[in-house]
């Protein structure tokens, strides 16, 4: 991995924004700190330090939810057009594209934009400017779904529950080639790739566009939701906290001490730059993972505690939960979980090695170079405003007892413990290094594992590399 350096905070951006001072710690949302100013500016020669937000792609924030005065109009009209039934996951880019998260986007897409997806990894605007879009946001109904639709110009989705969730307007229905798909997005049609199997092979052989009204906001009634705020939500925060810098790191496994010694370490690098007030955005994805991985609830645990025990500061970071689904897809994936990220306020991305990778799932090999998900971020169309930042290789340092940066000097005192290790120690109730986890933290770990013998009978899954 590429160490982190100034040399490597590619492009700046942004515009300024009225900010005040007042701010919530949302792992407790009732309580209210006041920060008193930021770290002393540190002065570079030729450095141009910008504050602000970064604006969304397009320039504007698309949210699709319906007014209030107009939702038991919707609610009605729902049921008097053509349903679609949505899964689980169908709902989850419900939600993505009703908050904004994929904006420009209005809706599901139609056949030219995915078309644009799937060859370009990018969705060219009427003026003539590139957005990067590198994961189809589409959804897939069957033959029998597309004769009741008919000639109808709209449909109604419904939830599992029979809810109506959204109406899709001004819809074109087109052919789900659903091997061209997988072979893009993945580079691979091999058998069990988790995202597929779940959501694509079974599909239906058509997809459906067009523009989404969302009926009422996405709510999951997990004990999760006051953690899922909207890009909107977000950026309102980041303004409360007096930002001038966002950086978010994506993670959908617990947090150990390494993460942190990053995360700390990208802001001190952001402060010598010259900025007073850089805010990490701590942004674990919450939508569909495959089974083996650490569920959503005990990860937001895990991640309280790692706040409570003051391993990341509460004052400087925000937690909250990322909508998307899971796709396991490397560097074509990475590319949307940065550009999520600019629709949220973002300007800083941290990248580390074989981002949204994962092993190969028949052979016994890594399915991506580790390396190329940075390397395609630096290089992604519709990505040029956002500062990539590649993060330095930290491990558990022998000698000092505790996660430090790699020094290549002396390899033999380091020690790699991988998410994949790191999961089978807390399964097997083994400790790690002392340094590696805050206590609090591995303790949940562990506590979930125990969950899990009791509800299946002393059968743990073995965790699938990731």
């Amino acid at each position: 991995m590429a160490s982190m350096a100034t040399s490597i905070f590619l492009r700046t951006s942004s515009h300024s924004h009225s900010l005040t001072k007042t701010f919530d710690t949302h792992f407790a949302p009732s309580s209210k700190v006041t920060f008193f100013g930021g770290a002393k500016t540190r002065h570079h020669p030729g450095l141009r330090v910008s504050s602000g937000l970064i604006e969304p792609d397009g320039g504007k924030l698309v949210e699709l939810l319906v007014n209030d005065s107009e939702r038991d109009f919707k609610k009605g009209e729902a049921f008097s057009i053509p349903r679609i039934k949505l899964s689980r996951i169908d709902l989850e880019w419900v939600h993505v594209l009703s908050e904004g998260w994929a904006s420009p986007l209005n809706g599901f897409m139609r056949e030219s934009e995915f078309l644009q997806t799937l060859h370009f990894n990018s969705i060219r605007l009427n003026d003539g400017s590139l957005v990067n879009m590198s994961l189809p946001i589409v959804l897939a109904i069957d033959d029998s779904q597309k004769h009741r639709i008919g000639d109808s110009k709209k449909v109604s989705l419904f939830d599992s529950l029979g809810n109506p969730v959204a109406i899709l307007n001004n819809i074109e229905i087109y052919k789900h080639p659903k091997e061209e798909r997988i072979a893009r997005t993945w580079g691979t049609t091999a058998p069990g790739l988790p995202y597929v199997e779940e959501a694509i092979s079974k599909a239906g052989n058509w997809l459906i566009g067009g523009d989404l009204e969302v009926i009422e906001p996405i709510k999951y009634h997990d004990g999760l939701d006051h953690f899922r705020l909207s890009p909107a939500e977000l950026r309102d925060e980041f303004k409360k906290r007096n930002a001038d810098a966002v950086f978010a790191f994506q993670l959908r496994n617990p947090v150990h001490n390494g993460h942190a010694l990053l995360m700390t370490d990208t802001r001190k690098r952001l402060l010598d730059m010259g900025y007073k007030n850089p805010v990490l955005l701590l942004h674990p994805l919450g939508g569909y993972t495959k089974a083996d991985d650490v569920p959503l609830d005990w990860r937001m645990k895990q991640h309280e505690k790692v706040l409570e025990d003051g391993v990341l500061d509460p004052e400087t970071t925000v937690v909250s939960i990322f909508p998307s689904p899971m796709h396991y897809a490397g560097p074509t994936e990475v590319q949307w979980h940065a550009k999520a990220r600019i629709n949220a306020g973002a300007n800083f991305y941290i990248v580390g090695r074989d981002p949204a990778g994962m092993s190969h799932p028949v052979e016994k090999r890594d399915l991506y170079d580790a390396d190329h998900g940075k390397k395609v971020l630096s290089m992604a169309p519709g990505l040029e405003r956002l500062n990539i930042l590649p993060f330095r290789v930290a491990a558990y340092d022998k000698v000092q007892g505790k996660m430090a940066f790699f020094d290549p000097s002396r390899p033999q005192d380091f020690l790699f413990i991988s998410g994949t290790k790191m999961r089978t120690l807390a399964r097997n109730k083994e400790s790690p290094p002392d340094g590696f986890m805050c206590p609090g933290g591995w303790k949940v770990l562990v506590d979930y594992y125990d969950s899990l013998v009791v509800s299946t009978n002393g059968k743990v899954p073995e965790a699938v590399p990731a």
